[in-house]
């Protein structure tokens, strides 16, 4: 999961940050809950693509 401050939000810090993981620690995937439509528009414009839902999260909520 990616955090950020909502006055960084649109400035190209996320792409930065996600492209710096991809390429240094190879993250392929992530979790991201589906009705957090931000993110997953995000995510989604960053090469990242939906392969399966769960009715909980990581930490089972």
């Amino acid at each position: 999961m990616l955090f950020l401050k909502p006055n960084k939000i649109g400035k190209g810090y996320g792409k930065a940050i996600i492209n710096s993981l991809i390429k240094d620690f190879d993250i392929t995937t992530v979790d991201v809950n589906k009705d957090n439509k931000n993110a997953t528009k995000f995510y989604i414009n960053n090469g990242f693509f939906i392969v399966s839902e769960t009715e909980t999260d990581a930490s089972g909520r």
